[in-house]
């Protein structure tokens, strides 16, 4: 059985910062498109809840994949 992973990294666009893993409350699922949907809508409400200052100050952006990954 094959399902599909979800992978955040929280980013800052600061010289010598580097990405990170952050967890999600959610993980696994069905098909890529749940995947994707999830990821952007998970990083805008993640965006949104550290405000304009915060982001703007960090040049935080997030990143994120969704891989096939088989589940026994």
């Amino acid at each position: 059985m094959t399902k599909i992973i979800l992978i955040m990294y929280l980013c800052s666009g600061i010289p010598g910062n580097r990405c990170g893993v952050i967890p999600t409350p959610k993980v696994l699922f069905n098909d890529p498109y749940d995947c994707m949907v999830y990821g952007y809508d998970y990083s805008l409400n993640l965006m949104t809840s550290f405000g304009r200052d915060w982001v703007n100050e960090k040049r935080a952006f997030t990143k994120f994949t969704c891989k096939i990954e088989q589940i026994i």
